[in-house]
């Protein structure tokens, strides 16, 4: 049995594969696997994995279905008991399974195991996200809050950067099904509610974001997180862990705000406002009076007042 299984979906990726393949090959650990589950490339990207000569490469095809159907996909085939993810236009630094390891041994109550990431935009610039209510680098260790660093701050957690044990995967029943966005930050707040989550101020992986074909790139639906029902349903049923409930409905009410901001850029306006008129968190108050007055503000307006606002900076 391998220490990790690397579950990598790829979708006409042609250009980017190769990249992250290899830095999975790169590793300082080598005992591993690498499950890439095709979900109906139409370009190469199929021939250039199957250039690669490595026993320990698989490759699975599948019609298209998306990325959570690839990844689930992956999860079932895999002989590891710890799971990690790596989407095909990303990439590895060589210490991030070493990393893991660190992390699994150290800290085995948790229900997932993270490191820090970079972004690489177009010209080849790395920056690492602003994190906060995490100690700074080299800090590693349980996760105080997963809900309030991801309130305050960038996402503490990328999917190019995260194992999960089988165990816990199984128990969620893998990624959520039939949505393009959202479905890995759905299993990662679903986790986190019952389970720790451990993290590493260690850079492991690169999150690209000049890559083609992302998901993250396609302009998003005013609709609600799926995550929200679940949660409400949770706190609702008192099925909620008292230490992390206040933390937990700030996070609600931040998906809910940007619900609402979604809702008043698609001309939904009213809608907006009721959204934003429920919530009173009290972390995210300054965004919930801004989003009221949007919501209230003609759209023309709004525009004319951001375009006087560049033209005084420029001046």
């Amino acid at each position: 049995m391998p220490l990790f299984s690397v579950v990598i979906p790829l979708y006409n990726k042609e250009p980017h594969i190769k990249r992250a393949i290899n830095s999975v090959l790169a590793q300082k650990i080598q005992d591993f696997e690498i499950i890439v589950v095709d979900d109906g490339s139409t370009d190469n990207s199929v021939e250039v994995v199957n250039d690669f000569k490595d026993q320990r490469i698989r490759l699975i095809k599948q019609k298209n279905a998306g990325v959570s159907v690839a990844r689930n996909k992956g999860i079932k085939e895999s002989k590891s008991d710890h799971i990690a993810f790596l989407d095909a236009d990303d990439e590895w630094t060589p210490c991030f399974l070493e990393t893991l390891l660190r992390l699994r041994v150290k800290y085995p109550e948790a229900g997932a195991y993270a490191t820090a990431y970079e972004k690489c935009d177009e010209n080849g610039n790395k920056l690492k996200p602003s994190y906060k209510k995490i100690p700074p680098s080299p800090w590693e260790g349980l996760l105080q809050s997963y809900f309030l660093a991801t309130v305050l701050g960038e996402m503490p957690i990328a999917t190019s950067a995260i194992c999960i044990p089988k165990r816990i995967l199984l128990e969620f029943e893998g990624f959520q099904e039939g949505i393009w966005m959202w479905e890995d930050s759905t299993l990662w707040g679903r986790i986190a509610i019952k389970y720790k989550i451990s993290f590493s101020q260690e850079i492991g992986a690169i999150y690209h974001l000049e890559a083609i074909n992302r998901a993250s790139n396609k302009k998003p639906p005013a609709s609600e997180h799926p995550f929200t029902k679940i949660a409400l349903e949770m706190i609702k049923n008192n099925k909620v862990p008292v230490e992390i409930l206040e933390d937990l409905n700030e996070y609600v009410a931040f998906l809910e705000i940007h619900f609402a901001f979604r809702n008043i850029r698609a001309g939904n306006r009213m809608k907006a406002f009721k959204i934003l008129c429920t919530y009173k968190a009290k972390l995210l108050r300054p965004k919930i009076i801004a989003g009221l007055l949007l919501s209230l503000i003609p759209l023309k307006l709004v525009t004319l007042a951001v375009q006087i606002k560049r033209k005084m900076y420029s001046w």
